[in-house]
């Protein structure tokens, strides 16, 4: 169980969570709060000799009661840091005042400690007492867990407004060492989102950011940071921010003087860039939740503990995810009654459960140069409405889904001829436009009132099952014109609280209702969405291939059970690759399964082919998605392979290349294993525990004839679902 106290004699809080530990306390006689530790269990003895002498320089021992008011110094790093006084690193907080005051002063103020089933939260109170601004520092940690949530309440309790420079949500300071830091993060672009790198953190700043107004394709809100970890072994500190919209993380290293080495901290929320926020007399605001971890297990281990998290606490839903057929890449744009309706057939054949007509379907879409705004349904496509589709779809035992891109309009559309001014724009500057589109500013309420109604009528008049949201394309123009003088730098943040406003009205308006996030592709992905949506899109590239270094980028912050994964023709539209359809199918198979291939020009070996992959993945899915993933390899290596533990049924993936003639990847070890335990294979094969971990289980054998296990040496795939014997 997690458990948090407070010291008062040291002047000490310890959140304890599962395995790790979070010091933090009053020093400077109540002028500041400081951090102490994050990592193992110390003991409350060495926490406290921690607190007293500043990172432990002086040794671990218990100190007399108040003496931490004495000794306890600049030595310790700042837990958050408002700026003013000698404080010259990246602020969390920068305020300015009604009479041009533009730092804080603030001392401890109070604080409580909650329990809530099975969460612990402490906040800190921090107050300007010269202007009313209140500080609650906020910490949450569940039972079972080393994730620790973290965010900011700025409350304005003075009698004039308050206007917030730059508001972050955490600041996580790294635990001083003599190697220097290297960070893991998630960069890439469109079709190569979540692409793992590294780089090594300099002295001075390093900085991952979004300015689009969504997270973005380029970066994702994640890092690890370690000095020397593996994926195996090894210390981790890792963040991921709660939040959809512009982002940014500033990881700072300073040299601290001769004697006391280099200091690392970590900072990160609300992009301060173009941003600001005005709090009347009376108002606050909350900071999105920055989460963080230490993992003593590698990357591998953080990862786990990302998944089991974030399956427990963060998605909505935690069911298996049906598999789904997706009509995009079948028919584009050219939707009708008649062509969706044999491509449900031809789903429910392969076993889809559910059906999505995505982009075609409503007013004035014949191409994506019009249409967007008038989400009503084309009477040219469907006579009689979405009712006999959605009729047919029901009868061949699958659930139905739309896919909707409510956020843009384009000019050539009813909404945009009404509404102009609904748009973010500048008075007299271009309204520029990207894939024929401009972004409605929900920053408005009457524009997230009038989302909403349209959204829930569609809802409210047709059975529909499934939403797919997308937004393809970033912000632009920034522009309030009917806001001048009242803040409208406030869009920033406030289109993304109406969009989650909008989502969760929904949600609790239609229980029944499971949504996909999807931006471009993988452009907004993060915590704050999913935790209000079942899964998201991870990338418009859906080349098998390509998307194994995709989804193990994916799999450093996410789980399986969020990602979506599509089998797609061959040659793929993207890159014009040919791979087998086992290939395609094995690589969708490592998240949630669906097809979006034009089943209408597949084979009948090709359907009853993937009818059968489609009926494997079914006795898998449950391991996949919501079991313990171990990545065995690197992705798109010689060999690629991934395994998934839930209970007694194991999991193994396995991709490889073209290889020289004669050439056999090696057997890949298996982990987490009971090694006293035999396995059995669906053909009957029996393997030890031990053995399986030790020697290893061979993916790739050598072809037999010209009909060789996926065809000789080319590229090549496996699925082996083993048991244990009870």
């Amino acid at each position: 169980m997690s458990d948090a106290r407070f010291d008062k004699d040291a002047g000490i809080w310890t959140i304890a969570m599962r395995s790790a530990w979070y010091v933090f306390g009053i020093a400077d006689d109540g002028a500041a709060i400081r951090h102490v530790h994050w990592g193992p269990a110390i003991g409350d003895s060495a926490a406290a000799g921690l607190a007293a002498y500043g990172d432990g320089a002086n040794g671990l021992r218990q100190p007399s009661p108040g003496e931490h008011k004495r000794l306890w110094g600049m030595d310790a790093p700042d837990e958050y840091v408002p700026w003013g006084g000698l404080r010259y690193e990246e602020p969390s907080l920068k305020a300015e005042f009604a009479d041009g005051t533009r730092n804080t002063e603030c001392r401890y103020a109070g604080q409580r400690i909650t329990r809530e089933g099975d969460a612990v939260t402490v906040e800190v109170d921090l107050a300007d007492a010269r202007y009313g601004l209140t500080i609650s520092l906020c910490y949450r940690a569940h039972d079972g867990f080393d994730v620790l949530e973290r965010w900011v309440r700025v409350r304005n309790d003075g009698v004039a407004p308050v206007t917030l420079a730059q508001a972050l949500s955490a600041n996580w300071p790294l635990p001083r060492q003599d190697q220097d830091w290297q960070v893991r993060y998630l960069h890439g672009g469109w079709s190569a989102e979540t692409q793992l790198t590294e780089a090594a953190l300099p002295l001075g700043k390093f900085t991952l950011e979004s300015r689009r107004g969504l997270t973005s394709l380029n970066y994702n809100p994640w890092f690890a940071a370690h000095a020397g970890a593996s994926e195996d072994a090894g210390q981790v500190w890792s963040g991921a921010l709660a939040w959809s919209g512009s982002w940014k993380l500033v990881f700072e290293t300073t040299a601290a003087g001769p004697h006391a080495g280099k200091r690392t901290h970590v900072t990160g929320g609300w992009n301060d860039f173009d941003w600001s926020l005005r709090l009347a007399p009376g108002e606050e605001t909350t900071t999105p939740v920055f989460a963080g971890l230490y993992s003593d297990a590698g990357f591998g281990g953080a990862s786990r503990e990302w998944h089991a998290w974030q399956r427990a606490h963060v998605l909505p839903r935690t069911e298996p995810r049906p598999v789904l057929y997706n009509s995009w890449e079948a028919t584009s744009f050219a939707v009708t009654e008649a062509g969706q309706t044999r491509l449900a057939e031809l789903a429910a054949r392969i076993g889809a459960e559910l059906f999505v007509v995505d982009d075609g379907w409503f007013k004035g879409r014949h191409n994506d140069q019009a249409g967007l705004g008038d989400w009503t349904v084309d009477p040219a496509k469907f006579p009689d409405g979405l009712q006999s589709l959605i009729a047919r779809v029901r009868l061949l035992g699958m659930k139905f889904g739309l896919w909707v891109e409510p956020e843009m309009v384009n000019a050539d559309s009813d909404l945009y001829r009404a509404h102009p001014d609904w748009v973010y724009h500048f008075r007299d500057r271009t309204r520029s436009e990207r894939r024929n589109q401009l972004v409605l500013n929900l920053a408005r309420d009457d524009v997230a009132d009038w989302l909403y109604q349209t959204l829930h009528g569609l809802l409210g008049t047709y059975d529909i099952d499934f939403i797919k949201w997308d937004f393809n394309r970033p912000i632009s123009e920034p522009g309030w014109p009917d806001a001048v003088g009242d803040n409208p730098e406030r869009v920033w943040t406030q289109h993304v609280r109406n969009l989650y406003a909008i989502i969760d009205r929904l949600r609790d308006a239609h229980p029944a209702v499971e949504f996909e996030g999807c931006s471009s592709g993988g452009g907004r992905v993060d915590l704050g969405i999913l935790s209000r949506v079942e899964q998201v899109w991870t990338s418009d590239n859906t080349d098998a291939w390509d998307r194994l270094a995709i989804q193990e980028g994916f799999s450093q912050a996410y789980p399986a059970l969020a990602m979506m994964a599509w089998v797609t023709d061959s040659p793929n539209p993207l890159t014009s690759r040919e791979l087998p359809l086992s290939f395609r199918f094995h690589s969708a198979m490592a998240g949630s399964l669906g097809v979006g291939g034009d089943l209408a020009s597949w084979s009948e070996a090709e359907l009853d082919e993937a009818a059968a992959l489609v009926a494997a993945y079914k006795q898998v899915r449950r391991t996949v998605q919501l079991g313990t993933q171990y990545r065995l390899t690197p992705a798109r290596g010689k060999l690629t392979a991934w395994q998934y533990l839930l209970g007694d049924e194991v999991v193994v993936l396995g991709w490889w290349a073209p290889r020289h003639y004669g050439e056999i990847p090696p057997p890949v070890r298996l982990t987490g294993l009971d090694p006293a335990q035999r396995y059995q294979t669906t053909d009957g094969t029996i393997y030890h525990g031990a053995a399986l971990m030790n020697g290893g289980l061979r993916l790739v054998d050598e072809p037999a004839g010209a009909d060789g296990h996926n065809g000789l040496y080319g590229f090549g795939s496996r699925m082996i679902r083993l048991s244990a014997v009870r």
